[in-house]
């Protein structure tokens, strides 16, 4: 998918990637894509009638990322409309450190959605140097794994990346 589509008050919206890095700035370019991905495959199992009526959409999350929040924040407007919830309790322990926190709750109209990446998608190394203090090296050295882990996830499509169970 090139672009999200969605509907608000009956006009077709549509964000492509690059508009949500524009909106998001060149932080976290990651964090973008997840949440691009992310959307794109709970949309297509969300929506039965065409596209999804925006501010409708709820977004839960174990990932605080900022980049990942503004993707959700310019497609659905979640967070203005406090839909959009930082729920730690959604992490998967069980998975591991790495990938624990990229679990999403994407609702609709009483419907919802679980997505969780699939492995190979974060880096071990990423994560570490996310979350620890960093030197001037340290940083651009995390700089550069969000721009390679942006890349792979665009790369494929959005099943491939996120695994998808149906709620209800």
């Amino acid at each position: 998918m090139s672009a999200l589509e969605v509907v608000e008050k009956g006009r077709a919206l549509s964000f492509s990637f690059e508009d949500l890095m524009r909106y998001h700035g060149p932080g976290s370019p990651g964090g973008v894509a997840h949440a691009f991905k992310v959307m794109e495959r709970a949309f297509g199992l969300l929506a039965a009638d065409g596209p999804l009526e925006r501010r409708e959409i709820t977004v839960a999350t174990a990932f605080g990322g900022p980049g990942a929040r503004d993707g959700f924040e310019l497609v659905t407007r979640a967070v203005t409309g406090e839909r959009y919830v930082l729920d730690p309790e959604l992490a998967r322990s069980e998975r591991g450190t790495t990938l624990e926190r990229f679990v999403f709750r994407v609702g609709y109209r009483g419907r919802s959605v679980t997505l969780a990446v699939r492995e190979g998608f974060v880096t071990d190394e990423f994560i570490a140097l996310a979350r620890m203090e960093r030197d001037a090296e340290e940083e651009a050295r995390l700089d550069l794994l969000k721009q390679e882990m942006a890349e792979r996830v665009m790369a494929g499509p959005a099943a491939a990346v996120y695994d998808a169970t149906l709620d209800c």
